[in-house]
């Protein structure tokens, strides 16, 4: 079978393996070039540098989330929606959607999730500033919760390590730490993640009666 053609779509998808096994900082136009099996001169033909090909990664990543959207729905629920969609995607692409929120996009695939954020809390009657700093808190929302869902920021996450005992805790130091070692123990991350956007999504709209 002849080899298949290099494009771009396939150096992406090279990379876009290549950062969900080992992260972003392995990737490098030689690295990308052996994982293909090519001469690291023949990427450039294709992309021009290591920046634009993350760019490129954010940017398919970003294409591939499944907004369904319904302009007559409350603007509750199209909000959680839009942020459930996020998340759904940021679940198949943990590493790469690091790389996302590292970029500045530009593109129709970067911009088209703010705009309708916006125009979601715009509509909702948010002014334009308050629906900026909203999708703002969101955005950290969403990106904080899937660190700690891929073990990158490990407090108040559930206990993987054998090393780690949280049921050892000094209970008269730490009585609420030590009574509660259970629950800290354990997390649903998908039942976590909706529980805190309930609490955001209710403290919005508290916002918006204001």
């Amino acid at each position: 079978m002849p080899a298949e053609p290099l494009s771009r779509p396939r150096i992406v998808a090279a990379a876009i393996a290549l950062i969900e096994r080992e992260g972003a900082d392995a990737v490098s136009m030689r690295r990308i070039a052996a994982e293909l099996g090519v001469g690291v001169m023949s990427l450039y033909n294709h992309v021009p540098n290591k920046s634009a090909l993350l760019d490129a990664v954010a940017e398919t990543v970003l294409s591939q989330i499944e907004f369904v959207d319904d302009p007559g729905a409350d603007w509750t629920d199209r909000v959680r929606m839009q942020a459930l969609a996020f998340r759904q995607i940021a679940h198949h692409y943990p590493r790469c959607t690091m790389v996302v929120v590292s970029r500045q996009l530009q593109s129709t695939a970067g911009l088209l999730p703010v705009e309708r954020a916006l125009a979601t809390l715009r509509s909702a009657g948010f002014g334009g500033h308050e629906a900026v700093r909203i999708l703002r808190v969101f955005i950290a929302y969403i990106v904080g919760s899937l660190l700690r869902e891929v073990g990158v920021t490990p407090t108040f996450a559930p206990v993987h390590r054998s090393d780690i005992a949280v049921e050892s805790v000094d209970p008269l130091l730490f009585p609420q730490v030590s009574g509660l070692a259970p629950m800290l123990a354990d997390c649903d991350h998908e039942s976590e993640f909706e529980f805190g956007l309930e609490l955001l999504i209710q403290a919005i709209a508290v916002q918006l009666k204001r």
